[in-house]
């Protein structure tokens, strides 16, 4: 049992932990949120007897061994194997006094250290690391290789294999998803639920939290409050609490109503495929917590596209890669007017390259790229956060975009993205990488794309941000095509998936779970030979499209895209036309509620009102009707 009592953490004057009390229970898997620097990474040193309590206690037993991912990586010469077995410090050290007691020729203090080492699983060990590291992703061949062969990103998942391989009573994992695919997620995902002991984990990847803890701890006013069940059942609860307050009402009720709006609409125009259903329950979820949402510091939208052609992208036999070597090879592909992807395929498939390809910024080695007329893309991936001014201000790059806008628009539109006052035009160089992330988020709506290409939008956006990222892309009224780890933002914000893998890009017929169901089949296909790349079995594998039958495909969405052009432009017509109204109705309704009104207004502004509502009442209900016809002729057509 870990109890922590009356404690308190104080980073230079920074007070971060206040008179906190909590127990955790042994066997607990646990999840520490809360926003970033309120303490998590301190609460970790303090379990980790790097960092001493200003205050009060932490108390577990002094035999609990406890594992933590290492930071850094040296470069050493050992193989991937032999790292990951590092990772078993008792295993070492008796391999270590084995070697001892053998130069010494001390017969029974071998035959003890063979005991021990039986005890400790010696003689599975490597099988052991080898399934370790064929779950985190790792070739057999790339098992061999020295660990200073590998890139950063790899070695924090070799550090990550050895806190796996650490027998432990207490494993404190900290973004443990930060470096890793979905693939590699889900099989942690996987482990995490079947290690016996005590688990702590920080992240900000809400479905990894779902399926892996049972408790959930947030830091929220320097106090540890405990919640039982996963992150979901935390997010009820934590919005049942807020929901309570009524300076939030008012403000909860107009998320309310805007995320709504976005569901109904959505409703009538999906289609019966099980992506586009996952994510119209992902929406539902949204609105019920719409609690969160209003009371989050952070949260903004995407303004409506002006225009958009209808494809908006085509792709034609197109090689993509670098220099003469492709990555991808004969990619057809067409882009329609509000197609919402996601983008799957394990790091190192090639769905960067597909971005950049798409986006302009490397060009195609073969086949032909052909854009819309009025095609505006936004484009967001980590690079770009290198390309950002480090000595100018958000004022100075919003300013870039807009020279003839007056400087206080500017200013306000940033204040929206928490960029107020001397932090819209101080330099960004020591803003953390989630300010810089919500800065590009930024310039990108304030372009108002037509099609947005995201390629991993959430790294270093903390749970709050990523909600916000998750809202506005879910209300987004054009195309979107996405790479993100991030399965709460895939469902909540994409109706389709493609796999991009053995060189090519396919449709997924499946949400998340169909997914997750391959993948694992995939992996337990694996033998000791390394067939990651063997075929998935018929009946679950992503279906392929010959090019005949992409084309035959193609003409027949134009043929469709013609018939429901006048329709979707009546829709939109009308949806504007409520949403004014909507808003006008607001205003007079709020009027009408207040008494002051009625002492101050005299007869002719109450009657105006009242005639003007009761108008509002009834065009309401003209256009409405009006817009159910319509969407019954788009149903028609669409089946």
């Amino acid at each position: 049992m870990i109890r922590i009592q009356r404690l308190t953490l104080i980073r230079g004057t920074k007070p971060l932990i206040e008179a906190a009390d909590l127990t955790l229970n042994p066997g607990e898997k646990i999840g520490l949120v809360g926003a970033n620097g309120s303490g998590k990474s301190s609460l970790f040193a303090l379990l980790r007897n790097e960092l001493h309590a200003d205050a009060g206690e932490v108390d577990f037993p002094a035999a609990w061994r406890i594992a933590h991912v290492a930071q850094e990586t040296p470069a050493l010469d050992r193989s991937a194997l032999d790292y990951a077995i590092d990772g078993d410090t008792t295993l070492r050290r008796l391999e270590a006094e084995l070697a001892a007691a053998e130069a010494a020729h001390d017969g029974h203090r071998i035959g003890e250290l063979h005991a021990a080492l039986h005890d400790a699983d010696a003689y599975t060990v490597k099988s052991r690391a080898e399934q370790l590291l064929t779950g985190l992703g790792f070739s057999n061949e790339q098992m061999n290789r020295a660990v200073a062969s590998f890139s950063g990103g790899w070695r924090m998942r070799l550090n990550l294999a050895q806190a796996l391989m650490c027998p432990s009573d207490l494993l404190l994992l900290d973004e443990p998803t930060n470096h890793l695919d979905l693939d590699a997620i889900l099989w942690l995902e996987d482990w995490l639920k079947r290690y016996p002991g005590t688990l702590i984990v920080i992240s900000h990847d809400r479905d990894f939290l779902d399926g892996v803890v049972n408790v959930v701890v947030h830091i929220d006013g320097r106090k540890l409050k405990r919640y039982g069940g996963n992150y979901s059942q935390f997010e009820t609860q934590r919005a049942a609490n807020l929901a309570l307050s009524q300076a939030m009402f008012d403000k909860q009720q107009r998320e309310r109503a805007h995320l709504q709006s976005f569901i109904d609409r959505f409703k009538a125009k999906a289609t019966k495929a099980k992506q586009a259903q996952s994510r119209m329950k992902m929406l539902a979820k949204m609105e019920e917590l719409a609690p969160i949402h209003a009371a989050a510091s952070f949260s903004f939208e995407f303004g409506e596209p002006e225009r958009a052609p209808n494809p908006l992208l085509v792709l034609d036999g197109v090689d993509a890669g670098y220099g003469d070597a492709p990555i991808l090879r004969g990619l057809n592909l067409t882009l329609q007017g509000g197609q919402r992807i996601g983008l799957l395929g394990v790091n190192g498939a090639g769905k960067s390259t597909l971005i950049k390809t798409l986006v302009g910024d490397i060009p195609p080695l073969a086949g032909k790229i052909t854009t819309g007329k009025g095609l505006a893309i936004g484009y967001f991936a980590q690079h770009q956060l290198e390309m950002l001014r480090h000595d100018e201000s958000p004022l100075w790059h919003l300013g870039k975009l807009a020279p003839t806008t007056r400087e206080q628009d500017l200013r306000n539109f940033l204040g929206g993205f928490n960029f107020a006052g001397d932090m819209a035009t101080a330099p960004i160089a020591p803003l953390s990488g989630g300010e810089k992330a919500r800065l590009a988020l930024a310039l990108i709506v304030w372009q108002r794309p037509n099609l947005l290409l995201l390629d991993e939008p959430t790294n270093h956006l903390d749970l709050e941000t990523r909600e916000a990222l998750t809202v506005a892309l879910a209300q987004f009224e054009g195309t979107l095509i996405l790479v993100s780890h991030d399965r709460h933002l895939l469902r909540a914000s994409t109706d389709e998936f493609m796999i991009v893998g053995d060189g090519g890009l396919r449709p997924f017929d499946g949400d998340l779970d169909d997914y997750r169901d391959w993948l694992f089949r995939k992996i337990g296909d694996r033998t000791t030979t390394d067939k990651a790349a063997r075929s998935p079995e018929p009946d679950h594998a992503p279906r392929y499209a010959t090019k005949d039958q992409k084309r035959q495909e193609a003409e027949a969405r134009q043929k469709l895209s013609a018939q429901r052009k006048p329709i979707e432009a009546r829709i939109h017509r009308l949806e504007a036309l409520m949403d004014r109204h909507n808003a006008r109705k607001a205003e007079i309704d709020a009027r009408l509620a207040d008494a002051d009104l009625y002492a101050e207004a005299g007869k002719d502004e109450l009657k105006q009102l009242l005639f003007e509502q009761a108008s509002l009442t009834k065009e309401l209900e003209q256009i409405e009707a009006e817009w159910m016809e319509q969407q019954e002729a788009l149903e028609a057509i669409t089946g």
